[in-house]
């Protein structure tokens, strides 16, 4: 084994410097101060940088690079299992010099995410940065309130949007994209911690695939850019490419980059972006006020524009074809995910956006 380490000492000197550098962010992650040092100084201002080059291509690099680590996966289980087979008398070593190279490979891969993501986990969020604290405990009233707030402005900001002839959002993607860059101008004076150059974020190449995963869009650390779901309901879109652009500041938390879509998106002057944030903090709340109470719920229901009714259910719809085996691995994958860097509502966390948005809007 000596012989072995020592003939192929530069794979071995790789393997524990990747395992490590892994340890050591399990030992360090629990730092909040340093962690947020590290992504205010270090890792955040590398992936601004990172993404200036990456954006100079139009299409998304990140899709490109997850596409060939899977191939390459599969490539290199095949080889392998090509070249044990081969090896005869020497298949143990023949083994074990592959598996040391996955796993140089694989723990490599992995100190890279943590490093331009997983980071972002243990570091101040957008509560701790803005000072708005979510609500562990929410009355019914107070639930209610919020939603009836919501519900009147988003029917006033439904008569801003053009509809087609069933009444449906017809806005273009175009249009929304092209917007995308001063979205979070307005915003600045009241989160200056947000402020920071926006680039136009990049739509999926495959966004059925997306779909049939159940996500909206992603942002990648690797590549520090934001991509989007295009398949997808484009009565959404607005807030949805809001909530990726919080990611791409550096917030890791599914319910804050909620929470500021909605803030910011309503905030913006742009009546698209300002309907579809209304509209996705109105879905939030409504889920939550018609498990609270459902007579209450119906109530503020039978208020709500029949245009707006009409683009929530044609979300609905599509997202309801896509139910399969499928969506829901995908999405227990990230609720995995979520909970080994600490958040412990997993996917959940998504929904907890309604204490934030009660405790901001009441």
């Amino acid at each position: 084994m000596r012989e072995l380490i020592r003939e192929h000492r530069g794979k071995h000197i790789w393997l524990l410097a990747a395992a490590a550098l892994f340890l050591l962010f399990l030992l360090l992650r629990s730092n909040r101060v340093l962690m947020t040092w590290l992504v205010d100084h270090v890792t955040q201002p590398f992936k601004q940088g990172l993404g200036a080059l990456t954006y100079l291509v139009p299409i998304p690099l990140a899709e490109l690079l997850y596409i060939a680590m899977a191939l390459g996966l599969v490539w290199y289980i095949v080889r392998s299992a090509l070249l044990i087979r081969r090896a005869k008398g020497r298949r143990p070593r023949t083994a074990y010099l592959r598996l040391v190279g996955l796993l140089c490979a694989v723990l490599t891969v992995l100190d890279w995410f943590c490093l331009a993501w997983g980071i972002n986990y243990y570091a101040d969020g957008f509560q701790e940065r803005s000072g708005i604290t979510a609500q562990e405990t929410i009355s019914t009233e107070e639930l209610y309130r919020v939603m009836d707030y919501f519900t009147r402005q988003l029917n006033a900001a439904s008569a801003e949007i053009p509809r087609d002839e069933n009444g449906l959002f017809a806005v273009s993607r175009d249009e929304i994209f092209a917007a995308s860059t001063t979205i979070y101008e307005n915003s600045y004076g009241e989160f200056p911690f947000l402020e920071q150059r926006d680039r136009e974020p990049k739509r999926m190449l495959f966004s059925k695939v997306l779909s049939a995963m159940g996500f909206t869009g992603y942002y990648a650390g690797f590549t520090g850019e934001s991509v989007l779901n295009v398949d997808s309901p484009a009565c959404l879109l607005p807030a949805t490419i809001t909530h990726e652009l919080a990611h791409q500041r550096g917030i890791a938390s599914e319910q804050e980059c909620n929470f500021a879509a909605v803030v910011v998106a309503t905030a913006s002057g742009n009546p698209v972006y300002v309907y579809s944030g209304y509209l996705m903090g109105y879905i939030h709340l409504s889920n939550a006020l018609s498990r609270a109470d459902r007579a209450l719920w119906q109530e503020l229901r039978a208020q709500l524009d029949p245009n707006v009714l009409a683009d929530i259910q044609y979300n609905n719809a599509y997202w309801d074809q896509w139910e399969s085996p499928v969506d829901t691995l995908s999405q227990s994958a990230y609720d995995l995910l979520l909970k080994g860097y600490g958040q412990s509502d997993g996917v959940q966390s998504y929904s907890t956006v309604v204490e934030l948005l009660v405790a901001y809007y009441d």
